[in-house]
């Protein structure tokens, strides 16, 4: 009887511990995290985004990819923007990111301004975090409180990077999974993909579409061929809209786009295709008000993913290398 009295215990101890550990991260994360430490933190954030927008509109397009790119491994943790070293490979050359992340520099000049009005106390996680939302703010989508509390990583991980961001090339049932693997739902993955409303790509990404596959609308096919050549080597960095209709403007057109077969990449065109995401695709594409609250909610979820919190991590004072 004792000893199952103290098993009993034991197991309640446990499930105790579990419950506080697992809800200790959301926890320590919160909108108002900055609110005493730096209350100037959003201001200068937004004025260094929205100047950099004003230069060029595709530089929200590429915070945006910086964030999920970052979130996508092993966390929101600002690895993403870690040069390599003699100690690691970073992510800046994994594939998903060579030759086509951008906005470090944007980054760099956000946390030197953060730096002045309060140093050593805003994580370059958080930064790309909110960098994000006023991103998609500025070009004409939806606001939304952004958790801060998150810490930076020490290290980064380019094999990590190289297996975990979807890349264009990826099925239905594959972005799915990838997904699922980031803590998000088929529902989250359809609404996050609407982020390709905004921004550009390069003809390495969706030359295999626009000349080998027969879901694709013949004339937006042909337009996209003017400037991307069939041969490997040829074009390979010449860019296209992700969007035919509004590339600088976040809405919903991404998803009206799909049901006409113009979705530029493989992996878009895969969201509506004949199988069980079309539905959601349709929903977006009827209104946008209903892709705007899926996304923000989604893009919440995501930003909680594996967080470095409380004494893990550090605050770094150069966004591109640790402490």
């Amino acid at each position: 009887m004792a000893a199952s009295s103290s098993s009993f215990v034991a197991t309640l101890t446990l499930a105790f511990f579990l419950f506080f550990s697992g809800s200790s991260v959301t926890a320590q994360v919160s909108t108002d995290y900055y609110t005493k430490s730096c209350p100037k933190l959003f201001s200068t954030v937004k004025s260094t985004v929205q100047s950099a927008i004003s230069k060029e509109a595709r530089m929200g397009a590429s915070l945006l990819r910086l964030f999920f790119h970052d979130c996508f491994v092993n966390g929101c943790d600002g690895s993403i923007l870690l040069d390599d070293t003699s100690n690691f490979k970073g992510e800046k050359n994994a594939a998903p990111n060579r030759n086509s992340a951008r906005g470090f520099d944007v980054i760099d000049n956000i946390k030197s301004a953060v730096e002045r009005v309060c140093p050593g106390v805003v994580s370059c996680a958080d930064i790309l975090a909110i960098a994000a939302r006023d991103s998609v703010v500025t070009l004409g989508g939806p606001n939304w409180n952004v958790k801060l509390g998150r810490r930076d990583a020490r290290t980064a991980s380019q094999a990590a990077a190289n297996n975990n961001i979807p890349p264009p090339s990826s099925n239905l049932n594959q972005l799915i999974s990838f997904f699922s693997n980031a803590g998000l739902s088929t529902r989250d993955m359809v609404a996050l993909s609407g982020a390709h409303t905004i921004g550009q790509a390069r003809c390495t990404t969706f030359r295999a579409r626009i000349y080998n596959e027969t879901n694709i609308d013949s004339s937006f096919a042909q337009t996209r061929r003017s400037k991307c050549p069939r041969t490997t080597g040829s074009g390979d960095n010449n860019l296209a809209p992700l969007d035919i209709q509004t590339s600088t403007r976040f809405d919903n057109n991404y998803y009206k786009n799909l049901l006409q077969k113009r979705g530029l990449l493989h992996s878009d065109q895969q969201l509506f295709n004949g199988g069980s995401t079309d539905s959601i695709v349709r929903s977006y594409s009827n209104g946008q008000s209903s892709f705007n609250s899926d996304f923000v909610a989604a893009i919440i979820k995501m930003g909680d993913n594996k967080l470095l919190t409380g004494s893990n991590g550090e605050i770094r004072k150069n966004c591109r290398k640790i402490n």
